[in-house]
């Protein structure tokens, strides 16, 4: 699973991906115009508060891949390949710029993040309405000279998403149903991937949330989140030595934890996946599987061994944990539950498997 962040030039892209990956990109892989690659850690205090309860000699966070891709311009647009690098991913975050500043220029020459938000979206939906009529003007041709039912069919289902997107609405809001799916599922639809928007921020206007509030209304019937985030300030608190600094800054503005960290959260749920953990005296692992998933499903996320072996999980609720304070609290409590195979597993379970192999 993996997501990847776009935009126009010049609006803090690169700048969030390193923050997010702590990985600075060489100047071979800016100028190659591919994807540059990397690895977010997620950040989650349900995780520190495990790891705190448990000391154990070894800790590991939970991972998703991100990639950054190249700029969003007319030139990559009219040569296409740059969706079909966004085909490639599971989710889309864009990134616009609303922060101020003469030394950094800005494509169409002034800040309208509302503008450049359309303006990408519309890009989008041209291209999956491009490919529907390029793909419809070849099965028509088939239907007249072979008659196809399975050629009929398919241009029954593409006449019903091409009529979608004339509405300017992305194929994400589309209900289609699981036949049709798996027909389209090679087809590079680039709106049917969940998406969010990451608006990057002068310093001075991160506690100002009208424009924020607005696009949260605006863009919520399209299913796209909104978040801002100051890739400036990230910047300086990620360049702080100490820990301690680096609280007291961000005391002084007002903010509990770093925001790009609440963002690797953001991107988790954008990939539609949750967190359990695993825990113990040797290792606090976080772990990621499908919202949706059963308790198999999540042993097989840890070892393929332990899905084919499962007998059942023994799961805590983070709730419950943290309000008794110790496992054994949570078992005298009676709370601490035997789940089978048909249990779904939620978001924060801490869950032990039990297998025959």
């Amino acid at each position: 699973m993996k997501i990847g962040l776009i935009g126009l030039p010049q609006v803090g892209k690169k700048t969030l991906f390193e923050l997010l990956t702590h990985h600075k990109p060489s100047e071979k892989e800016i100028v190659s115009g591919k994807p540059i690659k990397g690895v977010v850690e997620i950040k989650d205090p349900r995780f520190d508060k495990l790891v705190a309860a448990y000391k154990p000699k070894k800790e590991v966070r939970a991972r998703i891949d991100i990639e950054t891709l190249p700029r969003i311009e007319k030139d990559t647009i009219a040569k296409g390949e740059i969706f079909a690098d966004i085909n490639e991913l599971d989710a889309i975050c864009h990134v616009v710029r609303n922060f101020k500043d003469d030394s950094v220029y800005h494509v169409d020459g002034s800040i309208d993040p509302k503008r450049d938000i359309d303006f990408v979206n519309a890009e989008l939906i041209l291209h999956d309405l491009i490919f529907i009529e390029k793909r419809m003007e070849r099965l028509e041709k088939t239907i007249k000279q072979t008659k196809e039912e399975a050629a009929t069919k398919e241009r029954e289902i593409l006449s019903k998403l091409k009529a979608h997107l004339d509405k300017t609405l992305p194929l994400r809001l589309l209900d289609i149903g699981a036949d049709d799916k798996k027909l389209i599922s090679s087809y590079p639809f680039v709106t049917r991937k969940d998406m969010i928007v990451v608006l990057n921020v002068s310093e001075g206007d991160l506690k100002k949330t009208e424009l924020l509030e607005q696009l949260k209304e605006e863009l919520e019937p399209p299913k796209i989140d909104v978040m801002q985030v100051s890739a400036k300030v990230e910047s300086e608190i990620a360049g702080l030595e100490s820990e301690e600094e680096r609280k007291e800054f961000l005391s002084s503005l007002g903010i509990e934890e770093p925001v790009v960290f609440i963002l690797t959260r953001v991107l988790l749920k954008a990939l539609n996946l949750i967190s359990f953990f695993t825990v113990g005296e040797d290792e606090v692992r976080q772990w990621t599987i499908r919202r949706g998933s059963s308790a198999p499903a999540a042993a097989g996320a840890i070892h393929s061994d332990l899905e084919k072996g499962f007998i059942r999980a023994e799961v805590m609720k983070y709730g419950d944990f943290t309000a008794l304070g110790t496992e054994h609290k949570v078992k005298e409590a009676g709370k601490l539950y035997l789940k089978g195979k048909d249990y779904i597993v939620e978001d924060g379970d801490i869950i032990n498997i039990r297998f025959s192999v």
